[in-house]
């Protein structure tokens, strides 16, 4: 199960150009493509004469030919042309999505295009802010449900098992995590004092010795993520570690977007208050954290393969307490968003009397 009223990842911005995308969300296949003016337009990706799918055909100004019998669509979704017939049905029409284009991403809207609202999109602090350096790779497709992902988004024990050699070491095992709720998500989250700083962030950090961290990870409804790293030298640890002079702060964006139930794309960038402008630093830091992820990506496959196939009832720990609380509001969310679409519309005859 979804929540459609929500904003996904549809593509990376840089993507889409003047050629058709194909994309499933939520499993729905959409087309995306870019209008003249340069605005990105999403449409449901099958014709609704034999439902060849759209992204089979091709751009027209502003418009899609389908690529079987030449119905052509708006970027409303309103059939504009039937060759061989001078009457278009009202049925002849694909459903549109609202699409918005922010911090390098391309954001759909999977409920009602009516309940579309933009101040909804995950807010991305300091994009574009001087001082803090940005790096993003590619998207990933990882083999898992989306929800197995957003468990390991809210579990920072498992960089001491899964990353050891670069994010973890031996003395993420052991801090307790403190788990809160928000109005939008779940937060786990710790500090870890007087340790040595860890593989991945030794080439950045700009003192010595030992180190207090911050392992900051939120998840917000329905599957979006910042992961803040905040590393100060032993003793600074706090509120406001993030003020010292030396302190390396870096925000980990990742957006979930479910294909189906199966299959999950995981789109990711990292904001950083150093080296702004050196690519150096950004592609050194883009090539470890893909790495990183590629062995999340191997671990949450086979955790899917796992629970979909057990054969004895697997169990939670104490670990499992941000994971757990996050799905069971998530569950009420969404059966919260089905009973609202099944209720009969509101009328004049159905309005109970006052006065």
């Amino acid at each position: 199960m979804f929540l459609r009223n929500a904003w996904y990842v549809a593509a990376w911005d840089r993507e889409l150009t003047r050629s058709l995308l194909p994309v499933v969300i939520l499993d729905e296949r959409i087309v995306l493509y870019r209008k003249t003016d340069g605005t990105p337009a999403a449409l449901e990706d099958a014709c609704p004469h034999r439902k060849l799918p759209l992204s089979m055909g091709r751009i027209k100004g502003d418009e899609i030919e389908c690529g079987y019998h030449g119905l052509t669509f708006d970027a409303s979704g309103r059939c504009t042309r039937i060759p061989c017939s001078d009457w278009i049905p009202k049925t002849a029409r694909v459903r549109s999505y609202p699409v918005v284009a922010r911090n390098g991403l391309l954001w759909a809207w999977m409920g009602p295009a009516e309940l579309a609202d933009p101040a909804l999109i995950f807010p991305v602090e300091h994009w574009g802010e001087a001082g803090w350096g940005t790096n993003s790779g590619d998207a990933l497709t990882i083999d898992a449900n989306y929800l197995y992902v957003t468990d390991n988004l809210l579990d920072p024990s498992h960089v001491a098992w899964v990353h050891r050699g670069s994010f973890g070491d031996a003395s993420c095992e052991t801090v307790p995590v403190t788990v809160r709720a928000t109005g939008g998500g779940m937060i786990a989250s710790r500090w870890i004092r007087g340790i040595e700083v860890a593989p991945f962030y030794q080439p950045f950090v700009k003192f010595q010795g030992p180190c207090d961290r911050l392992q900051h990870y939120e998840v917000r409804y329905p599957s979006h993520a910042i992961i803040k790293a905040v590393i100060v030298p032993a003793g600074y640890a706090g509120p406001d570690a993030e003020r010292h002079p030396d302190a390396f702060v870096m925000d980990s964006y990742n957006f979930m977007t479910p294909v189906d139930a199966e299959r999950t794309r995981y789109y990711w960038f990292q904001m950083r208050n150093f080296a702004p402008d050196d690519p150096g630093v950004s592609d050194a830091m883009t090539r470890a954290v893909r790495e990183i992820f590629d062995e999340d990506r191997v671990i949450l496959k086979a955790v899917h393969a796992g629970m979909a196939n057990k054969r004895t009832p697997n169990i939670d720990i104490a670990i499992d307490s941000a994971p757990l609380r996050f799905r069971r509001r998530l569950n009420h969310l969404i059966a919260d968003e089905q009973r609202a679409a099944a209720a009969p519309p509101v009328t004049a005859e159905s309005e109970p009397a006052t006065g």
